[in-house]
């Protein structure tokens, strides 16, 4: 099992900790065992998996028989593989209005493995967008439903109804600006289009951040650096999803686990985890 290694900031005396390094859009053009191959060797990978209503088995998409055969690997992983659920579409117009089928679509989400749901509240994912302040009730309450999930929240100007209403919120009980436990955010300025970010923020004192927008195998050494001078010793995780596509077989379009493998090898290399003994 990797083991992680803590990183001096050049601006902070205090250590980075890289929580998860996420690799999204992970589809039915990869085989799930060979995603449950890549975490037992390095458990910080977070594979996401994109569910959008009515695009199932397209490309970024996965079918619901590759969902289930994926299940099954998590099942076997001795707890060594994360995988987060990245809802689009209907799936989040339905949490941000609690209705029954969220409430049925997030109570399944543990038994196949899922114990983390980023809501992509953003017009390019198929969301309505044009009265999220009006949501804000209703999200918290699917929040407190749930405290078995960890709920991730995208953070750009175009959901600041959303999670700036959180944290002003009273619903969760314990006073504004401050979120339950198990709600973090993602700065993702490009609103998940894959447009590298100019600059990262610190992370706020009140909740934990991730970030995304642009990052790759050719930029994620010098992403992670930037990072490091900002994160102050705090722990954060990173996500990425365009960047990792290629053209396979008959043009298609395919999740490229070379490209995975890339951004592990930096992230060890530059000392946030070390590779399993086998490998040196």
């Amino acid at each position: 099992m990797s083991e992680p290694v803590t990183k001096k900031s050049k601006t902070s005396s205090s250590p980075m900790k890289l929580r998860k390094l996420g690799f999204c859009g992970a589809d039915d053009s990869v085989s799930p065992r060979m995603l449950g191959l890549i975490c037992q060797s390095y458990p910080f990978v977070e594979f996401g998996v994109l569910f959008r209503p009515g695009q199932e088995g397209q490309p970024r998409y996965a079918s619901q028989k590759w969902i289930s055969e994926l299940a099954k690997v998590v099942k076997l992983s001795d707890q060594k593989m994360q995988l987060a659920a990245h809802l689009c579409g209907q799936r989040v117009n339905d949490i941000l209005q609690n209705n029954d089928e969220s409430q049925k679509f997030l109570s399944k989400l543990p038994s196949l493995g899922f114990y983390r749901v980023q809501i992509n509240a953003t017009a390019v994912n198929g969301v309505d967008t044009s009265n999220l302040s009006n949501c804000v009730d209703a999200i918290a309450k699917a929040i407190l439903s749930h405290p078995e999930l960890e709920f991730i929240l995208q953070k750009n100007e175009e959901t600041k109804p959303l999670w700036e209403g959180l944290l002003g919120t009273t619903s969760f009980g314990n006073g504004k600006g401050k979120l339950p436990k198990n709600v973090v955010m993602l700065v993702d300025e490009s609103k998940g289009t894959g447009v590298l970010a100019s600059s990262w923020p610190s992370p706020p004192k009140e909740y934990d951040i991730g970030y995304a927008g642009g990052i790759g195998p050719d930029n994620v050494k010098d992403v992670l650096n930037d990072i490091m001078n900002v994160a102050h010793g705090r722990e954060v995780w990173i996500d990425m999803e365009s960047s990792l596509r290629s053209v396979g077989e008959n043009e298609s379009d395919v999740f490229d686990l070379g490209k995975c493998f890339k951004c592990i090898e930096v992230v060890c290399d530059i000392g946030l985890y070390d590779h399993p003994p086998f490998l040196y």
